[in-house]
């Protein structure tokens, strides 16, 4: 099954995403609070670094983070009170759950492999998982 074993472009989409995430305010034209575009810019490089751990050394925390970081940034705009501003708080909700799905789907695949299956994509060269 394509879907139980952990790919790169996984890693690949969630640092493109945190990139989207850390730019959000400046797409959106929404830098009007300081506090705001310094938070959506220290969740993007999170969630950025989180992706690119996982390319060099894939581990169980590391998806568990990035899951945080998609819950937290979906809960931005109710928390920091920015959710009626404008575009931003829809944006972030949105990309946020998008952090949500991609970090579910990679804890899923985890608990898909069998150990048998992680040892011969170790000896294939693959990634293996955790």
């Amino acid at each position: 099954m394509i879907l139980a074993l952990h790919r790169k472009w996984e890693d690949w989409l969630g640092a493109a995403l945190g990139l989207l995430v850390g730019a959000t305010p400046w797409l959106v034209g929404e830098t009007g609070d300081e506090h705001i575009v310094l938070h959506t810019a220290q969740l993007g490089l999170l969630i950025l670094g989180l992706a690119v751990f996982g390319l060099v050394q894939p581990s169980r925390w590391e998806e568990i983070a990035l899951l945080a970081c998609g819950v937290g940034l979906a809960a931005s705009p109710l928390i920091l009170g920015y959710a009626e501003a404008g575009n931003l708080g829809d944006v972030h909700l949105a990309l946020g759950l998008a952090v949500v799905l991609l970090a579910l789907l990679e804890i899923w695949q985890g608990w898909q492999l069998t150990p048998k299956q992680i040892n011969r994509e170790a000896r294939r060269g693959g990634r293996g998982h955790r």
